[in-house]
């Protein structure tokens, strides 16, 4: 069986997660780590189970080897955030997405889960669109908010999709923000675009995203070989919202 592991405690009363791990354009990804990094997030723990490899991570200037899903948090935010670095396997997907959401409910944790929309037919200057789902008590919470609706019927699959199924399951407070996203490379427009209209909203959290764009080549740069990865990866490991008509 999986497990949440914390190797350092936290005192967060009704903490609020973000989701990062990798799906299309690397929005989740990109959008998490940008958040992780501004706000000098504490690494506190990590998951582990069947469907994430077992690979040790390794960064630039750092003798620190750390597992490849972890979990950050900011005391001062009540915020946690769960990074990822690889993708997660089909095979067990069901028991990842029980794993951490039996973590979330004990700790009485509110997740905000994450995803791209594949579109490449963007007019030059406009902005990608974003829209939100949720259970519990989140819909209302997103509407109030002007987060659009879904433009068409659709699904959100991969981990992200698994591990919104089981808060609903469970009848959870959890939302899924998903935006238009490039279907082939890192994009970080798209996850400036997550942060600055849903994620800052709907957590109460000011993120300074400037950075994001004036950093988007070398951002680009550094996602490229997890991007590729990602395109070549069954659409079971992949987080990505679908529109129902690629089905029929």
């Amino acid at each position: 069986m999986g497990s949440v592991t914390t190797h350092t405690a936290f005192d967060i009363e009704d903490p609020v997660l973000i989701e990062g791990l990798p799906g299309v354009g690397l929005v989740g990804k990109i959008a998490t780590d940008h958040i992780i990094d501004v706000f000098d997030m504490s690494c506190v723990g990590s998951v582990s189970c069947a469907a994430i490899p077992q690979v040790t991570v390794y960064t630039e200037d750092s003798h620190a080897a750390t597992p490849p899903v972890r979990i950050y948090a900011d005391e001062s935010r009540g915020l946690l955030a769960l990074q990822g670095d690889v993708p997660i396997s089909r095979n067990n997907g069901t028991e990842f997405a029980d794993c951490v959401t039996g973590w979330i409910d004990h700790h009485d944790v509110t997740p905000v889960y994450l995803s791209g929309l594949p579109s490449d037919d963007h007019e030059l200057g406009d902005l990608p669109t974003v829209f939100g789902i949720g259970s519990g008590a989140l819909p209302e919470r997103i509407a109030a908010l002007d987060i659009g609706t879904p433009p068409e019927r659709g699904v959100i699959g991969g981990p992200t999709g698994a591990l919104m199924t089981a808060a609903t399951q469970r009848q959870l407070d959890a939302a899924a923000l998903v935006v238009e996203s490039d279907p082939q490379f890192p994009d970080p427009a798209g996850a400036r675009r997550l942060i600055d209209h849903a994620i800052e909203p709907l957590v109460e959290v000011s993120v300074p995203t400037d950075d994001l764009v004036d950093r988007a080549a070398d951002i680009r740069s550094q996602k490229e070989q997890l991007a590729e990865q990602m395109q070549h990866a069954d659409e079971h490991e992949s987080t990505q919202a679908k529109p129902l008509r690629m089905f029929q």
